[in-house]
């Protein structure tokens, strides 16, 4: 038997799942390189991107203001996470005519919206870079679109809620966290020596590399896994992570590692084979690291099922707990 909620919940819950699908139509119609093109029946594209956004900020609106009374909580987590990233990107947000309230709401300025380039929008919702506001809000909204239960006749809901304990996520995580520190340490890159025991000038290639194909087999394998969690805590690092790789695309590509439109990695074996490993090294010992510490806490938030704040300012900004909360696991 599941617990009764009152009828302004039932109705939150109804327009939350009901918004969230007209907020990806919105999102949709703003990568679409149609919208900013001038059509034969005489709408021209400054219209379209116009009409577009208007639909994008009401549907936004309506999913922020359905999620503060409801108790859909897998889906809430992702409204938070998507509010987070609309905070992020205020400026540039601004900068198109669009406005962020204090109440976590936007607001649309047409007469600013028709006066900018079109080109600034479409950067702005761009599906070639899986860090834009578009993609990010995208990404948010797929999953809080995922199934749930509800039942609006009887006033009693079921959320179907991931715990994520033995979940696959928590061990490539954690075998991430490894790989990342492994990348980052001295020990890994130490010179080999000859049958005399003396150093020489030579790495150990093969262990080098054994350990950088392992660092990209978990690092896609986590994000598969986690990117369909309903935990704010995991999603936030998993957003830290992605950022990271995504500003240092062209230090990896030097590297042989590429990142795809989804943000996973690959690694060409011949070009790191070939690569400086002390200028490696370097740069491990930084991005390593990062993303070692964050991966760490997608396992301790997978584990204990714990999430990065239990509710969300007008902004969604998380209380995420200082990195001294983490020693056991970093």
């Amino acid at each position: 038997m599941y617990p009764t909620v009152s009828k302004e919940t039932e109705k939150a819950n109804s327009d939350l799942t009901s918004g969230i699908s007209s907020l990806k139509s919105s999102v949709s119609t703003l990568q679409s390189e149609k919208t900013y093109e001038d059509t034969e029946n005489g709408s021209t594209a400054a219209d379209k991107v116009v009409s577009a956004m208007k639909s994008y900020v009401t549907n936004y609106n309506n999913v922020v203001t359905a999620s503060k009374n409801s108790t859909l909580s897998n889906k809430t987590a992702y409204v938070a996470n998507m509010m987070s990233t609309t905070s992020k990107f205020e400026k540039e947000l601004g900068e198109v005519g669009v406005m962020l309230k204090n109440d976590g709401t936007l607001q649309l300025d047409e007469t600013k919206l028709k006066g900018v380039d079109l080109s600034k929008v479409q950067k702005l919702f761009s599906t070639d870079n899986i860090q834009s506001y578009g993609s990010t809000i995208a990404s948010r909204i797929k999953f809080a679109g995922g199934s749930t239960s509800t039942n609006t006749t009887t006033g009693s809901t079921n959320n179907t809620t991931n715990t994520d304990t033995k979940n696959p996520t928590g061990t490539s995580a954690a075998a991430l966290k490894k790989d990342g520190e492994a990348l980052a340490s001295n020990e890994l890159y130490a010179k080999i020596k000859d049958s005399d025991g003396k150093e020489t000038d030579e790495y150990d290639i093969k262990k080098i590399l054994s350990t950088a194909k392992s660092f990209v087999t978990n690092y896609n394998a986590m994000f598969d896994k986690a990117e369909s969690s309903f935990n704010s805590g995991v999603l936030s690092n998993l957003s830290y992570i992605r950022e990271k790789t995504a500003n240092n695309t062209k230090a990896l590509k030097e590297f042989g590692f590429s990142v795809d439109k989804k943000g996973r990695l690959s690694l060409d074996e011949d070009t790191f084979k070939k690569a400086d490993m002390s200028k490696v090294h370097d740069f491990f010992k930084s991005y390593g690291s990062y993303v070692a510490s964050n991966a760490s806490r997608v396992d301790y938030y997978m584990n204990t099922n714990a999430n990065a704040a239990s509710g969300y300012t007008s902004k969604a900004s998380y209380n995420i707990p200082p990195v001294s909360d983490y020693n056991s696991f970093i």
